[in-house]
């Protein structure tokens, strides 16, 4: 259940797709697709030699690119990098009001997170800009998992934490390649001595648990890492099922064959729609009757399960009117 006394806006988040701000052949292909959220990418994708030209792209992107009504995010190099500073100044100088949000990526503590909000605000008055900017936190780091209470509540530009598991990977020294999905030498036998059966195990289960906990704490959105063998449908189904019933919003994806697949899990049932629906039927009337909560399927109902209800709802009307307009 989500706590949103935060107030952090609402938005489509089912897809966030990752384009490399060194293609720009890849610009206009991500608009005209159906994710939810795309982030132009100044980061991993990006090598040393191209991290200025791809810079000159991004912005150029972002002011001449018909986004329709996507969300439209910018990957900025990491804290700890020679790029990040030109990347904060030259993306607040000289984007249009077109774009939403920065994405932060191996955060390791509040500190840098705050350090961001005060670059932005100056910039954000220094450039006379109106929109404010929000903020997309990647947690992928052993410090950025230690310190994700400290983090998720540093900024009130925060909307999402997302969760790097290549990164991360590295970071505790883990034995895998692949990103995302599971790896086949992770898991335990049963006790079984005469036949025994090998279960293979979530080995990022405890991070996405923590960074869903955490997200849905304060409010924020929760976003799963990329499934990286983009041929693997199946693969990438059930990684993305398994973390819409832990409760992301969405999944970060690779390649535009897994838009649609992660559009229809992370979107809601008709039957959490039309229970949303009545929540909100059912409360209407208690209001009439001067009744603070009420009992709806054996439910305690009251302001919270209000607010889960109403961003049900008009999660619903999002994605009815954005398949209206395509």
């Amino acid at each position: 259940m989500r706590n949103n006394k935060y107030n952090i806006k609402l938005r489509l988040n089912r897809s966030e797709l990752a384009v490399p701000g060194s293609r720009i052949d890849f610009f206009e292909k991500a608009a005209k697709s159906d994710a939810d959220i795309i982030f132009l990418d100044l980061e991993d994708s990006v090598s040393i030699s191209q991290k200025s030209s791809a810079r000159a792209n991004v912005i150029e992107a972002v002011n001449e690119i018909d986004w329709r009504d996507k969300t439209l995010s910018i990957r900025v190099n990491s804290y700890d990098t020679e790029f990040i500073n030109d990347d904060i100044e030259e993306i607040m100088k000289n984007t249009s009001s077109r774009l939403d949000l920065l994405m932060f990526p191996k955060v390791n503590s509040d500190k840098e997170v705050i350090k961001f909000d005060e670059l932005v605000t100056a910039y954000e008055n220094k450039f006379k800009r109106k929109k404010k900017i929000g903020f997309e936190i990647i947690i992928e780091t052993t410090l950025g998992l230690i310190n994700i209470n400290k983090i998720a509540l540093s900024s009130k530009r925060n909307e999402s934490l997302h969760f790097g598991s290549a990164d991360f990977a590295a970071s505790i020294g883990a034995k895998i390649t692949n990103i995302g999905g599971i790896n086949k030498n992770y898991g335990v036998l049963d006790g079984n001595k005469k036949k025994r059966t090998f279960f293979i195990n979530d080995m990022w289960h405890f991070a996405l648990f923590k960074i869903v906990l955490t997200a849905h704490a304060y409010g924020l959105r929760a976003v799963d890492c990329p499934f990286g063998d983009f041929s693997d449908e199946l693969g990438f189904d059930f990684a993305a099922r398994s973390s819409y019933t832990m409760g992301f919003d969405g999944k970060m994806v690779i390649h535009p064959s897994q838009i649609n697949l992660s559009n229809k899990i992370f979107s809601p049932t008709e039957k959490e729609i039309l229970e949303a629906k009545e929540i909100l039927a059912q409360m209407k009337l208690a209001e009439k009757k001067g009744k603070g909560a009420i009992a709806f399927n054996g439910k305690l109902l009251d302001i919270v399960s209000i607010k889960q209800a109403q961003n049900i709802v008009e999660i619903d009307n999002m994605i009815k009117n954005t398949r209206e307009d395509t």
